[in-house]
């Protein structure tokens, strides 16, 4: 039998008034909830799960707390791992509110990611979803001063009254950290995050980065330079370099110094040659050039040749007295000019401590009266600037990056000049040296990383070990079945 044609069964103006009263009920006993939509920066293509998200993005909107009696009951859960706070509040808040306050808004913001990230991952990424609330997006709850993650919303109830549905139920529960980049602008959301959810601390100085420094040894009759005239092949090691000793005066002694050197080779073609051959010590006394015998390393072929000072004296030795700080490469090392004749010239390495581990002579130069001056490139503007919330950090030696959470000045030590600086970071590949200079990407704030915090963010519990050797402690089943014998 058809409905009464006289009764209008939820009309237009009907369902308008309802969806007006429901409104105006919100804005009267509800409270303002800041609402906080999840963006998917990364999907797994197989599951379909979302790697990496940031939420950037707040909007405010009434909504009623329909838990009168507090939380919801037997939210907390005791486990073996100790306490779990799951705590849940149900929110409703109005369908019409949002669709015309909000929706737009994420739908603008979708089209923007969609372009960027999420066509290339995930072309089936649904557009229209993001029409209604989404579960996984967050809900910042001022009274409590906490967020909670949505995990369910009901959208049909009351089950379509008068033929509509006016309000969204948001079934939440307290949001538990897992990374996620959360730097909305607003102060009391990003706190909450900046408390919890370390991954690890840098121990940062902005001074006391060392210059190194070096002396320099003239002799005569030194190597100045060596000339590759075969540079051979098949080389799966490193080749020793070997200078026939200097002549001997009349009475048949040594009056100089053999000189020595290392190779230094390269692939091309994935075929392994000797690139350079770097002095590291010129030695003396040489009246002609000495003979280069090129060996070990299995490979074949290479052969070189070498100038020698003469009379002149050249640089032969090169001697590190500070090894210095902070160099995130090899920086450039200068030789000053002798009185007439040929500037000498050297390369610099650096080891993992971002310290000159060694200096090798390229040419040795020719005319020193005196020992010239040996300085290295300047270290440019280490220990300046602040790190902002969210940016990304990047070790200069290691590559490493990470996510700054927080930055502050230690507490200065009596007697202590400048203070060292904790950041707290959340860490995204590999991890940082002890002396490379990290940059921030935003700030431009360039630090030296004093020491590495790693136990920050290695996980106590990981293997279960602490709560194994506690049990222990509580049951011991190596004296007998504490439980009895059946």
């Amino acid at each position: 039998m058809a409905l009464n044609p006289f009764f209008l069964q939820g009309s237009s103006t009907e369902q308008f008034l309802i969806q007006d009263l429901i409104n105006e009920q919100l804005k009267i006993y509800g409270i303002d909830v800041y609402y906080l939509p999840r963006k998917a920066l990364s999907t797994d293509s197989i599951l379909n799960e979302i790697n990496t998200s940031k939420f950037d993005d707040s909007f405010l909107i009434e909504a009623y707390l329909d838990n009168y009696e507090g939380y919801s009951p037997g939210s907390d859960i005791m486990t073996k791992f100790g306490l779990r706070l799951k705590n849940e509040i149900n929110l409703i808040i109005s369908k019409e509110r949002f669709e015309e306050f909000i929706s737009p808004f994420l739908i603008a913001i979708q089209e923007g990611l969609e372009r960027e990230i999420l066509v290339s991952e995930n072309p089936n990424y649904d557009l229209n979803s993001i029409a209604r609330p989404m579960e996984g997006d967050l809900i910042y709850f001022p009274l409590g001063e906490r967020l909670f993650e949505i995990k369910r919303v009901e959208f049909e109830k009351p089950f379509y009254q008068l033929g509509k549905n006016y309000v969204y139920e948001l079934q939440c529960e307290l949001y538990e950290y897992e990374n996620e980049e959360i730097d909305t602008g607003i102060e009391g959301i990003d706190s909450v995050t900046k408390e919890e959810g370390y991954i690890t601390t840098l121990r940062l100085i902005n001074s006391g980065i060392r210059t190194a420094t070096a002396e320099a040894t003239i002799t005569s009759g030194a190597v100045n330079q060596v000339f590759i005239n075969d540079d051979g092949s098949g080389y799966t090691g490193t080749p020793i370099i070997t200078f026939s000793d200097p002549p001997l005066d009349q009475y048949g002694n040594v009056v100089g110094e053999q000189a020595t050197a290392v190779a230094i080779t390269t692939s091309v073609g994935n075929i392994q040659s000797i690139n350079r051959i770097e002095i590291t010590n010129g030695g003396s006394g040489y009246t002609s050039p000495p003979t280069i015998t090129i060996a070990g390393g299995n490979g074949t072929g290479a052969a070189a040749t070498c100038s020698i000072g003469g009379t002149l004296f050249s640089v032969s030795r090169l001697t590190i007295t500070e090894s210095g700080n902070g160099y995130s490469g090899s920086p450039t090392v200068t030789i000053s000019d002798p009185t007439s004749g040929v500037t000498a010239t050297a390369i610099a390495r650096v080891n993992s401590n971002s310290e000159i581990e060694s200096l090798r002579i390229l040419n040795g130069g020719s005319g020193y009266t005196s020992a010239p001056t040996v300085t290295f490139q300047s270290l440019g503007s280490v220990g300046i600037g602040t790190f902002v919330y969210n940016e990304t950090i990047t070790g200069q030696t290691s590559g490493t990056t990470a996510k700054i959470r927080d930055f502050k000045v230690v507490e200065a030590q009596q007697n202590e000049y400048n203070p060292p600086i904790d950041a707290q970071v959340y860490l995204n590949t590999g991890t940082f040296y002890p002396g490379e200079v990290v940059v921030g990407s935003i700030s431009g704030a360039t630090y030296t990383v004093q020491n590495y915090d790693r136990d920050s963010y290695e996980d106590p519990y990981d293997s279960n070990e602490e709560i194994e050797l506690e049990a222990d402690s509580i049951l011991d089943f190596t004296e007998s079945n504490p439980f009895g014998e059946y």
